[in-house]
């Protein structure tokens, strides 16, 4: 699941999470990592511009600092950034800041790296908007040499190279899985060339088949034999009969009708769903954690 508080966009932020904070947060991770949920994702926005902070408001944690945090209140749920504007920054700024905290989460990091939309963000760091989709193409690839296991690390493209430069702590796992978000046709074929997984962007489930399918010619074009995650972020959920308006596109009901309707993306071809649950409280939300872990999840096993 990707975590409530740390980002708040209108489009499914809880009025709760206007208030909330550190503590919530903490205690929400850690109802996660007791559940045995897979990962926990942080997103990524340095600044928002006034056109846009209606909707998307201002509250965005920085996602290292906030998987940081995590690492040290959590025992083996994965971290993901979802996703990492890898492009704002340097190579090997982003590769200092994960390999950190692959190292102080005992190789937990899964690093979510997607292209960007805000062009105000890219303009107030110098970096060019329109070209964003070549940057970030080049920036994985500089990542996959800062990330890997020698401490002087070396990569030459068009816009970074760098050689005779160390970095320590190295990460603790000997590659880092960059999953790659995005639904666009290049987003897709991104993840299908340079991905170890594709995290797409709230796809509607009819779109999904095509999308992977797509993603697998492309993979097999280039003749990459290697598994790939797909993963989905499934409708909103409320496990059990809710006493109020949870929306009509919720999966609310007993745990193994939810069950049924999740286990359809299995057939699609995804390996991994984000879920996101209805709540009017940490109270409430923690509570789902647990009833989908004691209740739903099993139904998923087979």
């Amino acid at each position: 699941m990707q975590l409530p508080v740390q980002s708040q966009s209108t489009i499914y932020a809880e009025p709760w999470e206007a208030d909330a904070g550190a503590e919530d947060l903490a205690e929400i991770a850690r109802a996660a990592d007791r559940a045995g949920f897979a990962y926990l994702a942080s997103c990524d926005h340095v600044a928002i511009p006034r056109r846009l902070a209606g909707a998307m408001s201002t509250v965005w944690y920085d996602p290292v600092a906030t998987l940081s945090f995590l690492a040290g209140i959590t025992e083996r749920v994965l971290l993901l950034s979802h996703v990492a504007v890898v492009g704002l920054r340097h190579p090997l700024v982003t590769a200092k800041q994960y390999a950190t905290v692959d190292h102080l989460s005992g190789g937990r990091l899964i690093l979510g790296v997607g292209a960007g939309h805000v062009a105000e963000e890219f303009e107030a760091l110098g970096v060019d908007f329109a070209r964003r989709g070549a940057v970030l193409d080049e920036t994985i690839d500089a990542l996959r040499a800062a990330l890997g296991e020698e401490e002087y690390p070396e990569f030459a493209g068009e816009r970074f190279s760098f050689s005779g430069l160390g970095q320590r702590p190295r990460p603790v796992q000997p590659r880092i899985p960059v999953w790659v978000g995005g639904s666009s046709p290049a987003a897709v074929r991104r993840a299908a060339l340079r991905g170890d997984g594709w995290l797409p962007q709230g796809d509607p489930r009819a779109e999904l088949p095509d999308q992977i399918s797509r993603l697998r010619m492309w993979r097999g074009e280039a003749g990459i034999t290697e598994p790939i995650e797909i993963g989905a972020i499934a409708e909103p959920l409320y496990v059990g009969d809710a006493t109020w308006e949870v929306g009509r596109r919720t999966l609310t009901g007993k745990p193994d009708a939810i069950a049924e309707s999740l286990r359809a993306y299995a057939a699609m071809g995804v390996h991994q769903i984000q879920v996101r649950f209805r709540s009017r409280s940490r109270a409430e939300l923690t509570d789902q954690i647990a009833a989908f872990a004691a209740d739903v999840a099993p139904h998923l096993d087979s």
